[in-house]
């Protein structure tokens, strides 16, 4: 299969180019940056560049995107350019070439301040039927991009399946006191229960996508890890989310302290991927059961894949956690 992947400088379309690759497909690796995996320099807002990588492609994976981390960095305009125009030249020449899925990678960020209970209310238990209320520019042009796919599909019937995917990103938290609080893995093992994916298991979502486009016509799927929790947990979850995870995993506690590791006294919100898994059948395997029993090992909660893509950073000059090496 001929696939075009676009931000493959990036975390996610760097570990798409790798596997896809390794299965002998022909991929086309599309960014403005160069990088390992990418084998075209080139921005997806340039019309002639996009039509010019499309041609025959049977199939697009379209990761490139301004992240939330460029928000401060980056005019509204400059998202709009590349998120919303970019998207939809990429769609249009879709069409034009006839290929035959078309995977877009959105962010559960779209959601915005549906995340965000209000005060003595319950965590959020969010599923593709929460209505988003994009909380900046990036989610504005994220849920915008995710209406064009829509929209195209419907026109001209281009098989699209939109991945709103959780937090994967490497990098630290971009909360001062966040960071100060917590350990950095002890931070990415705790939000396995309710807003974190592994790398390995986005790519799996992606690969899934590919497969079931053409059948789905259209999808819209959150891509997060598994969590443990139930629709019932969720008002103990706000007051005292240590106290739900303890009688979940016997084992947590032992754990944590070994480490000087802590869960965090609160947890607002929860993603649930029952759709992806029974509409794509898509099958993570990183959850924080998993977690806990590879560090019971000795070992490291995080993939392979996840370990060799690293860290990539989203901006050159320094700007704090997000900044590239």
């Amino acid at each position: 299969m001929r696939i075009l992947v676009t931000g493959s400088s990036g975390h996610l379309g760097e570990a798409l180019v790798r596997v896809l690759g390794a299965e002998g497909h022909d991929v086309t690796g599309l960014d403005v940056l160069e990088g390992p995996c990418t084998t075209a320099v080139g921005s997806i807002t340039d019309r002639d560049t996009v039509a010019r990588h499309v041609a025959g492609a049977d199939a697009v994976l379209h990761t490139a995107t301004l992240h939330k981390p460029h928000v401060g960095s980056h005019a509204r305009a400059r998202f709009v350019d590349v998120n919303v125009t970019g998207t939809l030249n990429l769609l249009e020449e879709a069409v034009g070439a006839g290929v035959g899925a078309f995977v877009f990678t959105s962010t559960t960020s779209a959601f915005g301040r549906a995340l965000t209970p209000g005060e003595g209310e319950p965590a959020a238990w969010i599923t593709e039927d929460v209505v988003p209320v994009p909380r900046n520019v990036y989610g504005v042009t994220k849920t915008s991009a995710e209406g064009l796919c829509e929209l195209v599909h419907r026109d001209h019937g281009l098989p699209v399946v939109i991945l709103r995917t959780s937090r994967f990103f490497p990098e630290a938290d971009d909360r001062d006191d966040v960071r100060a609080a917590y350990d950095d893995l002890n931070l990415k093992v705790n939000e396995l229960l309710y807003r974190r994916v592994d790398l390995e298991d986005v790519v799996a979502a992606h690969r899934v996508a590919l497969e079931r486009a053409g059948p789905l016509d259209f999808g819209r799927y959150i891509i997060s890890a598994t969590t443990p929790f139930s629709p019932q947990d969720v008002a103990e979850l706000r007051e005292d989310a240590p106290a739900v995870v303890a009688r979940l995993f016997a084992d947590q506690e032992a754990l944590y302290r070994e480490r000087g590791w802590r869960m965090f006294p609160s947890i607002e919100r929860v993603y649930d991927n029952a759709r992806a898994r029974a509409e794509l059948g898509w099958r993570p395997r990183h959850d924080f059961r998993r977690a806990l029993d590879r560090l019971a090992a000795g070992g490291d909660p995080r993939s392979e894949l996840a370990l060799a893509v690293g860290a990539k950073g989203y901006h050159a000059e320094t700007t704090g956690p997000y900044t590239t090496r």
